[in-house]
């Protein structure tokens, strides 16, 4: 009946859903336990016409020709370069914690010494994570590394992840650097926007085609088993391709224990009003238990008389009472995940993919580039 089934219908799910599809000729199943397609990029009208990110921001950013030009196949785009502020001081300030920024919080003199040292020693356009700053042995530069760390990472993380900033992987910290620059976007890379009529809509149209079959709001051990002695699906033996982004613990029982996440809350308030910020994001570092509200029509580029921004509350992730956004790469946890993906392995005909069944902190595109090269990989 199916040639492949893939279990969840995010990012990788849909991409290889379409691409085997359209170029393969396979009849693809997807296995859907939410009521909507695309994961956590999922977007929606709110109840007063504004079209709102579900589960937070999601701005799409790559350097990837490749990966843009994929996409663009079933999307236009409104080209839009992310911009943030944080609270900090009482002032409104670029993050990236950046040259301008500094002008903002220090007194002139104390600025133009810092902005000429860190250009002096680190280099223009360059950006450092804030504990490798840290580590500078002028007592400037360590005086700024301070007090971003205070600032504008420490609070933050702690209620981002509920641990401290040392006990997460460089690849985690290195994402809230010092930009040695003037430039005061949020992502640097050549391709930025957000699909014209939305991600839900986009993801419509790759997998509008026949060959795709899709079950929402079904959890795949309803209609099927995955085993090392072979899988059934709706009570038959089968012998194709399972592809599984969903929960890597989840596919093996929690038999080592759960994966811990980091989940979001999300409370929306709507106003009469155009706009209601400067920017699409306005972080909160230091003050409240939120971390950050976005205003989605600065994102989106809705035309709208109201505006809708969201308040993010993270917590953590229980499982059966929130989502899981973000895995916690912390050794242990790693150590753990490394025990999963070894019984993966014997798995047959079985392939994992994506932030959920890789236990790794994905940008949007790079769940693309992963899931296009499974795709050649599947092909060959």
């Amino acid at each position: 009946m199916f040639n492949t089934i893939i279990i969840g219908a995010g990012y990788a799910g849909l991409i290889l859903a379409e691409r085997l599809a359209t170029q393969e000729s396979q009849k693809v199943l997807v296995i859907e336990q939410r009521q909507h397609i695309g994961g956590n990029a999922y977007d929606r009208f709110d109840e007063h016409g504004v079209l709102i990110h579900e589960y937070g921001p999601h701005i799409f950013h790559t350097r990837s020709k490749e990966v843009w030009d994929y996409l663009s196949q079933f999307t236009e785009w409104h080209h839009y370069e992310h911009s943030v502020l944080a609270n900090i001081d009482g002032h409104e300030v670029p993050l990236p914690f950046n040259l301008n920024t500094m002008e903002k919080v220090f007194p002139k003199a104390l600025a133009e010494r810092l902005q000429e040292k860190l250009v002096h020693l680190l280099g223009y356009n360059v950006k450092v994570p804030i504990l490798k700053l840290r580590e500078q042995d002028d007592e400037d530069l360590k005086f700024l590394a301070d007090y971003v760390y205070e600032k504008v990472f420490l609070q933050y993380t702690l209620k981002q992840w509920g641990i401290g900033p040392e006990e997460l992987d460089p690849t985690v910290t290195g994402r809230v650097p010092v930009y040695i620059s003037r430039d005061d976007r949020y992502f640097q890379d050549k391709y930025q926007g957000l699909p014209l009529r939305g991600y839900t809509e986009m993801f419509k149209k790759m997998i509008d085609h026949p060959n795709i079959h899709l079950m929402l709001n079904t959890k795949y051990q309803d209609v099927m088993t995955i085993s090392k002695d072979g899988h059934m699906l709706f009570g038959q033996p089968f012998g194709g391709d399972v592809i599984y982004t969903g929960k890597i613990d989840e596919l093996f029982g929690y038999q080592y224990g759960e994966l811990p996440y980091r989940s979001l809350r999300f409370e929306y308030d709507t106003y009469d009003v155009a706009y209601k910020q400067q920017v699409g994001q306005l972080n909160s570092p230091n003050h409240y238990d939120f971390t950050r509200i976005t205003e989605f029509k600065h994102l989106t580029g809705q035309q709208h008389a109201k505006t809708t921004l969201a308040r993010e509350y993270p917590e953590s992730y229980v499982r059966g009472e929130n989502t899981p956004y973000y895995p916690i790469i912390a050794e242990e946890n790693q150590q753990n995940y490394k025990k999963y993906k070894k019984l993966a392995e014997d798995l047959p005909n079985v392939y994992l993919v994506g932030r959920l069944a890789e236990y790794k902190y994905y940008d949007m595109d790079a769940v693309v580039a992963t899931a296009l090269k499974l795709y050649k990989k599947l092909k060959k």
